[in-house]
């Protein structure tokens, strides 16, 4: 235990305090990422591939379970379905978003025709449904499509209240 009370280990070369887990969104593998490092630049330990690269992330109902249990970041999913045209005009939309919010909220869609007991689960009645995790639990959610600068000012404003 250092003087603040947090809980610090000897890495390999510096000192890790509480760095925060982070789900690759390529191969799954859980990544610490240390405090005085850059999230937008740290690359996953397994496969190499960056962490964060401003693009929701695709998520089926154990990636979503994965990174809702093993990822200290916030949570933004877009419940969607291909056939729903709002769920598509929104798309752009939500792809600016990621780049705004990462690496400070992991930016994620989830198809509900393919996840379809994972959107019973979580009670999604419409979409497109905006849902926003933090702690491995829901702290929000909005349905209906919106602008990338409503996503990005809703999403900050939830994480300011949870």
């Amino acid at each position: 235990m250092c003087r603040s009370g947090l809980s610090v280990r000897k890495s390999k070369s510096h000192l890790v305090s509480d760095a925060p887990h982070i789900v690759c969104p390529h191969c799954g593998a859980v990544n610490r990422v240390p405090t005085d490092r850059p999230a937008a630049e740290a690359r996953c330990g397994k496969c190499r591939s960056p962490l964060f690269d401003g693009h929701p992330v695709p998520l089926d109902e154990a990636g979503f379970q994965r990174h809702l249990e093993r990822g200290d970041t916030p949570l933004l999913v877009d419940f969607w379905a291909p056939w729903c045209g709002p769920c598509r005009a929104m798309a752009p939309a939500f792809e600016q978003a990621a780049r705004e919010l990462e690496p400070a909220v992991r930016v994620a869609k989830v198809n509900t025709e393919e996840a379809q007991g994972l959107a019973g689960r979580l009670g999604i009645r419409s979409i497109p449904t905006l849902a926003l995790f933090r702690g491995g639990r829901e702290v929000a959610r909005q349905a209906g499509a919106m602008d990338a600068r409503s996503i990005v000012a809703w999403t900050r404003r939830q994480l300011y209240r949870a």
